[in-house]
C-alpha cells in the first residue's frame, strides 16, 4: 500500500480511530478527520513506526467549507486520494418519534447523510482527476440501515439513506474507476456501541443487555475492503456481534 492515501472521518475515537490505525499499520498514509483536534492527535500518536504517515485535519463534516478545506489540505500534502472511509456519525436522544425536535433531526441528517455526501463529492473530484484515475469510497452504514431500534427515527432514516448513497456512487462513478461499498456494523464495543452490553430498549418494551464485539473486527473489514484492487468491490458487508438481536430485532 506504499504511497496510498486513506481519508477517515470520525477518526478521533471508536470505529474511525480503529480503522485509521489499522489502515496505517497496513501501509496506508492516513488523513484523520474529525471535529476534535486533540483526539485526532491522540490517534496520530498511536501510529506504528512501520506504517504510513498520519495527518490530522480537523473537520466538521456538516460544514461544506470545512470539508473542502480538509480535502484540499490532504491533496496538498499527499498529492492523491485512494480511499475515503465515510464514518463520522451521530445519534439522537431516544424519544418518541413525535417528540423529536426538528432541529435535532436536521443535525443528525447534516452529519450522517449530508456530511457523507459532501465528503464523497470532494473525494470523487480528486479521484477522477488523478493519475492513475480512480479510488474507493467505503460508507459506514450500520445494522440500522436494515432494521431500526425503538425511538431511533433520525439515525435509522439517515442510515437507510446511506444505502442509497452507496448505490448511487457505485453506479455513477464507475466511469471514473471509483468503487463504492458499505460496511454495516452491529454492536462494536466502542463508546457509542458499548452501551449495548449495559442494556438497551428492545421492541417488546423491555431493556436487555446485548452482545458486543471487539472494534478491531470492524477495522479489519475496512482494511480488507480498502486493499482490494479496483476491479473488485465489496458492495455490502455486515460485521456484527454474533449474538446481538438483528433479524427481526429479536
Amino acid at each position: 500500500m506504499a504511497d496510498k492515501l486513506a481519508f477517515v472521518t470520525g477518526a478521533g475515537s471508536g470505529i474511525g480511530r480503529a480503522a485509521a490505525i489499522a489502515l496505517q499499520n497496513a501501509g496506508f498514509h492516513v488523513a484523520l478527520a474529525g471535529r476534535r483536534a486533540a483526539q485526532l492527535e491522540e490517534t496520530a500518536a498511536m501510529a506504528s513506526g512501520d506504517g504510513g504517515k498520519m495527518l490530522a485535519v480537523p473537520t466538521d463534516v456538516g460544514d461544506v467549507d470545512s470539508v473542502r478545506a480538509a480535502f484540499a489540505k490532504t491533496k496538498e500534502t499527499f498529492g492523491r486520494l485512494d480511499v475515503l472511509f465515510n464514518n463520522a456519525g451521530m445519534g439522537a436522544p431516544p424519544v418518541d418519534l413525535e417528540d423529536l425536535p426538528v432541529e435535532t433531526w436536521k443535525q443528525v441528517v447534516d452529519v450522517n447523510l449530508t456530511g457523507s455526501f459532501i465528503c464523497a463529492q470532494e473525494a470523487i473530484k480528486i479521484m477522477k482527476a488523478q493519475d492513475p484515475m480512480g479510488g474507493r469510497i467505503i460508507n459506514n452504514g450500520s445494522i440500522s440501515a436494515y432494521a431500526p431500534r425503538p425511538n431511533s427515527v433520525a439515525y435509522t432514516s439517515t442510515k437507510h439513506a446511506i444505502t442509497g448513497l452507496t448505490k448511487s456512487i457505485s453506479l455513477d462513478c464507475r466511469k471514473y474507476n471509483i468503487a463504492c461499498g458499505q460496511l454495516d456494523i452491529g454492536n462494536a464495543d466502542t463508546d457509542m456501541g458499548g452501551r449495548m452490553k449495559n442494556g438497551v430498549p428492545q421492541a417488546h418494551g423491555e431493556v436487555m443487555a446485548e452482545a458486543v464485539m471487539d472494534v478491531s473486527h470492524t477495522a479489519d473489514a475496512v482494511v480488507h475492503m480498502a486493499s482490494l484492487p479496483l476491479d473488485a468491490n465489496v458492495l455490502f458487508m455486515t460485521v456484527m456481534a454474533t449474538k446481538m438481536p438483528f433479524v427481526g430485532r429479536g
